[in-house]
C-alpha cells in the first residue's frame, strides 16, 4: 500500500481549510505557508479582496483538479512482486 492511497481529501485534512494553498503548493512544488502568509497579509491590507482572492483560487483548484485529475498508474508486474527466480535465490541464501 502507497503513502498516496492513505491520504485524505485536502478539504478534509485537520490543518487545512479548503485546502487551497496546499493545493496550490503541492502543484507547483513550493511551500504552501508562503501562499498563507501573502493571504493572511492581504485580508490586514482588504479583507474582501484577500477572501474573494482565496475562493477564486480555490474555483481554479477544483477545476484544475477536476478537469485534469491525478491519474495513479499501476505498477509494473516486476515492482507488484518478485519473479519466481528472485524468489528461490531468495530460498538458497
Amino acid at each position: 500500500m502507497s503513502a498516496q492511497e492513505n491520504q485524505v481529501a485536502l478539504p478534509l485534512r485537520s490543518h487545512t481549510i479548503l485546502g487551497v494553498c496546499e493545493a496550490i503548493g503541492e502543484d507547483f512544488h513550493f511551500n504552501p505557508v508562503i501562499l498563507r502568509v501573502l493571504l493572511a497579509a492581504g485580508v490586514l491590507y482588504s479583507p474582501l479582496l484577500a477572501i474573494g482572492t482565496y475562493f477564486g483560487l480555490g474555483a481554479v483548484v477544483l477545476a484544475s483538479r477536476l478537469l485534469f485529475p491525478n491519474v495513479k498508474q499501476a505498477p509494473a508486474a516486476s515492482e507488484e512482486a518478485p519473479s519466481n527466480d528472485q524468489q528461490e535465490f531468495r530460498k538458497a541464501a
